[in-house]
């Protein structure tokens, strides 16, 4: 064989162990990118950072620490809650069945554990535009959108001075709902309940 027709083949060997290395690459990048997307999507990585949902300090309103959610038996000693009204904390689980009615403690909690957004007001009724506020922000209220922690609900405080915006381990103080303060609360928090335990 001359040397003329020996390098033809060797070119040829080259030219297919280029091609396998491109594959392999080619794979690879596929394969990482895939896993990448794949814990992007399932909230592998928002599920490393709670910062934003147990107490951190990002995202509207005033933040607290997390005082989890254990589920108190009835009768059984409510701890120290570290806001008024409070944003996180052990509670008896008791869902809220209505709109505009006064909550307590345990229902307020369970809501926010959802995921809710409640205001509360002091007055008998919700004062001037809070219900139109309310209706724009999220669907009607229904015991079945609170249970899913996607429902704006409106609640009776007594003592309580201008309208409170809560989210789990967040409070919002502003004078009227045309504030544009309270828009933003609500948007940002609403469906974001507390971490799992």
């Amino acid at each position: 064989m001359t040397p003329a027709a020996e390098h033809p083949v060797h070119e040829r060997r080259e030219s297919r162990v280029v091609r396998v290395v491109e594959v392999a690459a080619i794979l690879v990048t596929s394969l990482v990118l895939s896993i990448g997307l794949i814990l992007l999507l399932s909230g592998y990585f928002a599920g490393k950072d709670q910062a934003a949902i147990s107490g951190g300090t990002s995202g509207p309103g005033q933040g607290f620490p997390d005082l989890g959610h254990t589920a108190l038996s009835r009768g059984q000693a409510h701890p120290s809650y570290n806001s008024n009204p409070p944003t996180s904390g052990a509670h008896v689980p008791q869902a809220v069945t209505s709109d505009d009615a006064t909550l307590n403690d345990d229902q307020l909690l369970e809501a926010l554990q959802l995921g809710n957004v409640v205001i509360v007001y002091g007055t008998r009724s919700p004062p001037a535009g809070l219900t139109q506020f309310s209706r724009l922000a999220a669907p009607a209220f229904t015991p079945a959108l609170a249970a899913s922690g996607d429902a704006v609900i409106l609640g009776r405080r007594p003592g309580t001075t201008g309208l409170v915006a809560l989210a789990w381990t967040h409070l919002l103080r502003v004078s009227t709902a045309s504030d544009p303060a309270l828009g933003q609360f609500v948007t940002f928090w609403l469906g974001r309940g507390a971490p799992a335990q």
